[in-house]
């Protein structure tokens, strides 16, 4: 929406900065475990590890520690046993939040994301509390200097895709859960084309826009979620204004 920013959009412009990239890599080499442990560490036959792989090699992580998840996960290192949960909330403003986790200690992970949102002004929910404002789909963002919007729009509907969004310096095209691996397939195929994610995520059906101070808490909570080790992803249905998030950034 012109005018406005979605939080995905707004954590892709904060990038991975190397003073957070050992975090990511952590969060990345969970993902790359878990998929591993339960469809296998044959990529070409896992397309959960394929994605989380590829979403690995996005942030420069080395191919030892990416192998060296995928013999965990394979029981071929040892290694934790996490378990993937999801936490509903609320945000200071009435925004709702959806934040997936992988742990292997949720009497541990629970309060810790209780207090993150208690500290931002929210409130961690029951489950359905926040589920019922989003769907899950198969979101994938490519860079925007690789292919125009008429083209990629056509590719992707052609595939299952569902739309295809402007955001920054990058597309985000969404799918249907049911058409995710043909969606990635047919970007895979296409000359020119590499997509810089692929993941299924939770994309809100409605969004509310925040300015001022609202806007600071609800991106306060957002970017502590993010901070925390045991959050994969965290999504709400906000948008900012652009005068808001002008002002935050400079």
């Amino acid at each position: 929406m012109a005018g406005h920013s979605h939080w995905a959009g707004i954590k892709h412009k904060k990038a991975v900065i190397d003073a957070k990239r050992g975090k990511v890599w952590s969060k990345l080499s969970r993902a790359i475990i878990v998929a591993a442990k339960m469809g296998g560490g044959d990529p070409d036959t896992n397309l959960k590890l394929r994605y989380a792989i590829n979403d690995a090699k996005s942030v420069s992580m080395p191919k030892d520690n990416i192998e060296r998840a995928i013999a965990k996960g394979s029981g071929e290192a040892g290694g934790d046993n996490y378990e993937e949960i999801v936490y509903e909330g609320t945000g200071s403003a009435g925004v709702f939040v959806m934040v997936e986790i992988l742990t292997d200690n949720r009497n541990r992970t629970a309060p810790e994301v209780r207090k993150v949102f208690e500290k931002a002004g929210g409130k961690l929910g029951t489950t359905g509390s926040a589920a019922w404002m989003f769907e899950r789909k198969g979101v994938i963002t490519i860079p925007a200097d690789q292919t125009d919007e008429e083209s990629l729009m056509e590719l992707a509907l052609e595939a299952g895709g569902d739309d295809v969004a402007r955001d920054g310096d990058t597309f985000r095209v969404t799918c249907p859960v049911d058409a995710f691996n043909d969606l990635n397939a047919a970007f895979e195929a296409a000359e020119g084309i590499e997509p810089e994610s692929q993941s299924l995520a939770y994309v809100p059906n409605d969004t509310v826009t925040l300015s001022g101070d609202e806007a600071r808490k609800a991106i306060q909570l957002m970017e502590a979620l993010d901070d925390h080790d045991d959050v994969q992803q965290a999504a709400a249905n906000f948008e900012i204004d652009e005068a808001t998030l002008a002002e935050m950034e400079g």
